[in-house]
């Protein structure tokens, strides 16, 4: 069934309206939620004028109170480590750290909407909050998965899945009353989006960044110190600049040495603070925290400046915290650098890289493993001319991102395994997350071999993901894609392709599910880096090439 809108299921449960007709008592209210019962016991606001605003600021309120019980609640538990299995310690010290990350979110929504003129919230500032909250419900749900895949033996876990679940439906009502109150209608025409069409830049070309590291931009970097660099209206590009080298003829020979040092909560205005890591095999892990904002590490190209690790859920690890490169740094850009995992097949899940950095960008880098290869956890991301190595699930998470003119190399799995390039988690309609990819191309990896390889399978109830004119070789199976479970979200997904190319893209064979779309262009223009992520507004300073519309 071909749906006439851009993102049907958003626009059917939390279509927007005009400010000044919003008001409504608790049922009219409650109706534009996913959970209306839960909404209605739960915001028990007896007056009969109070409106869409009255309920989400109270909706937000309430959200904030009750992540401040579980993250206490986490604490309680943690008290007492000796009481718990180890795999038990390490998924609620990741439900800890996202907790927190919550609180944060939920402290910055707040700060908007309890401001009395809800028609003051600018198109950018809605779409921050409602990424925020996105990002809350992706949060939620990856503490939830870590707990439920510890044994179910430790006496704690019933409660912490208790409260997790109804927390899970009142930030979900916090989502839907934001969306229909504060939430702005795409007031971009997705067919008119600019285009950008640059060529790869080495040197400082047009006050750019330099992203090749060629012999030109090794001598601005021993010519320049740390001196800053200009563009020619003496807006700042580059703060400063440090090398890491294994010779020891940098200012590091480790590259979390240089992120430790590097500024915390950087401004635009300040600049890039820039590592540059010279060619070698880096056997270390990285972790680029949220407060290393504007950072941007550059190496000597792919399989020549390399990050390796091989930490994996059959060791102990917990997938979220099983990356050997993790970033959280929001304007994050990551340039000529191969992220590796070597667990191997045999170790299940083991990630190279997981970014739940918002409005970061990776640019001819390279990331290697198997199962779960890519975990682009949340917020907003995107990717450019990179190499993408996996076998199950080895694109995965609930951001909104889009890979573009990427290379996807499905490899062998384990004996009995299939191939499935993205499980997108999207867990409800009105996040603004799925998985895009454009004018990428899909071949099989040289140790493939007659494994069947699918687009897709939906993880999580509302997965949402898009192929646009890629090129899909011969690996990939003519149903496109693959259930997870029996009939689990095949209806409720949103799976799409438009124009795709190769002897994998014929879709006469494809899945007949109602989730499953052909797209036309003007379907397909929603889901470009101009209009599904913000791309106008953060790739630009960067110097990374980009298509903004089709």
């Amino acid at each position: 069934m071909q749906l006439p809108t851009l993102f049907p299921l958003l626009l059917l449960l939390l279509s927007t309206t005009t400010i000044s007709t919003v008001t409504a008592a608790n049922a009219t209210v409650c109706q534009y939620t996913l959970y209306p019962s839960f909404c209605r016991s739960s915001l028990p606001i007896t007056n009969s004028s109070a409106n869409v605003f009255d309920y989400g600021r109270f909706s937000v309120r309430k959200s904030i109170s009750a992540a401040t019980k579980f993250s206490n609640l986490i604490n309680k538990f943690l008290a007492n480590p000796s009481a718990l299995t180890t795999p038990a310690v390490s998924a609620l010290r990741d439900c800890r750290y996202l907790a927190d990350l919550n609180l944060e979110f939920l402290q910055n929504t707040f700060q908007t909407v309890e401001k009395p003129q809800p028609n003051s919230v600018s198109l950018v500032k809605s779409q921050d909050i409602q990424t925020m909250l996105s990002a809350i419900l992706t949060n939620t749900q990856t503490c939830i998965d870590g707990i439920q895949a510890t044994s179910a033996s430790w006496s704690s876990k019933n409660g912490i899945l208790a409260p997790l679940t109804n927390d899970n439906k009142l930030y979900s009502v916090s989502l839907a009353l934001f969306n229909r109150g504060w939430g702005h209608p795409k007031n971009k025409n997705p067919s008119n989006s600019r285009s950008h069409h640059r060529s790869k830049l080495n040197g400082f070309s047009n006050g750019r960044l330099p992203l090749k590291m060629s012999d030109k931009t090794k001598a601005v970097f021993e010519t320049v110190g740390r001196r800053k660099l200009l563009q020619s209206d003496d807006q700042v590009v580059v703060s400063d600049i440090v090398v890491v080298s294994q010779d020891g003829s940098g200012n590091f020979t480790t590259i979390m040495d240089a992120v430790n040092i590097a500024p915390n909560k950087s401004q635009a205005a300040d600049g890039y603070f820039m590592i540059y890591v010279t060619a070698g095999v880096y056997e270390e892990y990285v972790n680029i925290p949220k407060n290393k904002v504007y950072l941007m590490i550059i190496g000597d190209g792919i399989n020549q400046t390399v990050i390796t690790g091989n930490r994996s859920v059959v060791d102990g690890w917990t997938t979220f915290n099983s990356a050997t490169f993790i970033v959280t740094a929001p304007y994050f850009v990551a340039v000529n650098i191969t992220i590796r995992n070597t667990a191997g097949a045999v170790k299940h899940q083991a990630v190279a890289l997981r970014s739940g950095a918002d409005l970061s960008t990776f640019y001819s880098c390279s990331f290697e493993a198997y199962q779960d290869t890519l975990y682009t956890h949340s917020l907003r991301q995107f990717y450019r001319e990179c190499d993408v190595y996996g076998t199950v699930d080895f694109i995965f998470g609930n951001a909104a991102v889009v890979f573009q003119n990427c290379n996807l190399y499905p490899r062998q799995p384990m004996s009995g395994q299939f191939n499935a390039i993205t499980a997108q988690g999207r867990t409800d309609p009105g996040q603004n997350t799925g998985t895009i990819v454009q004018n990428c191309s899909i071949r099989a990896a040289e140790d493939l071999g007659s494994t069947k390889t699918y687009l897709g399978r939906p993880w999580k109830e509302y997965s949402r993901t898009v192929y646009m004119k890629t090129f899909m070789d011969s690996s990939i199976d003519a149903a496109g894609w693959r259930e997870w479970s029996g009939d689990f979200a095949l209806n409720t997904s949103y799976y799409a392709e438009f124009e795709n190319s190769g002897p994998g893209s014929d879709t006469s064979g494809r899945v007949n599910w109602d989730g499953f779309h052909i797209l036309n262009a003007t379907e397909a223009s929603g889901f470009t880096a101009s209009v599904f992520i913000p791309g106008d507004d953060f790739i630009p300073q960067t110097g990374v090439p980009y298509e903004g519309g089709l």
